[in-house]
């Protein structure tokens, strides 16, 4: 907790103690610490999803539903029968939830060592566009736009954060994994080669007691 009261969400890097901050969460924006509404099909991709960066992916997923249906229901003539401005300002709110469970989920596996390279990389893909049509909404203005104007800048403030902490985690990840790989090539490699050697040895042995065997004398004991 700073001094002003936001609270951090910070990456550890395994092995180098680098800290990258990833979240900064105004304390009005409380919907945000509930979590989205999902339907039944939602939830179960998401609780199927235990893969590190699998996940990832069906986050954005669920992110790019509430942002189209939002860009969706922003063009159509509003109906004087509904609160279109409040319709809009809910969505925006869900794709703020979803992005703070999708750090929270990025965190975790961070913290874990698990690797999401992959899912890091549809983010890295996939974050900006999404970050695009946001600022392309503050752009433009329409009879609603007062209405949701700090959902929306929420929205663009912590998908920002996401990017930058996930640009840090693959880039570390990058380095970490790529040298477990390189280590563990090496480690097959010398058990290999060891067992080579263990090979070559016993069939030497083999030879030797052969030679032994046929330069005794026949008939003559081991014994004098």
């Amino acid at each position: 907790m700073n001094k002003a009261g936001i609270p951090s969400v910070r990456y550890e890097a395994a092995g180098c103690g680098l800290l990258v901050l990833l979240l900064m969460v105004s304390p009005g924006r409380a919907r945000a610490q509930t979590g989205a509404s999902l339907s039944d099909d939602e939830a179960d991709k998401l609780r199927e999803a235990q893969d590190p960066g699998e996940r990832i992916g069906v986050y954005l997923d669920l992110m790019q539903v509430r942002l189209d249906r939002f860009e969706d229901s922003r063009r159509r003539p509003a109906d004087p029968k509904y609160d279109n401005a409040a319709y809009l300002d809910d969505l925006l709110g869900e794709y703020i939830s979803l992005n703070e469970e999708l750090k929270n989920w990025i965190e975790y596996q961070y913290q874990h060592q698990g690797d999401m390279r992959h899912g890091l990389q549809k983010l890295l893909e996939r974050g900006p566009q999404q970050l695009a049509t946001l600022r392309g909404v503050k752009e433009t203005s329409d009879s609603s736009a007062s209405r949701y104007a700090d959902s929306l800048h929420d929205a663009i403030d912590q998908l920002s954060d996401t990017l930058d902490g996930a640009t840090q985690a693959f880039a570390d990840q990058q380095k970490k994994f790529g040298e477990m790989k390189r280590e563990g090539k090496a480690a097959t490699q010398a058990a290999k080669e060891r067992a080579k050697e263990e090979k070559k040895r016993s069939k030497e042995e083999k030879k030797l007691r052969k030679r032994q065997g046929k330069s005794r004398v026949p008939g003559e004991s081991d014994e004098n």
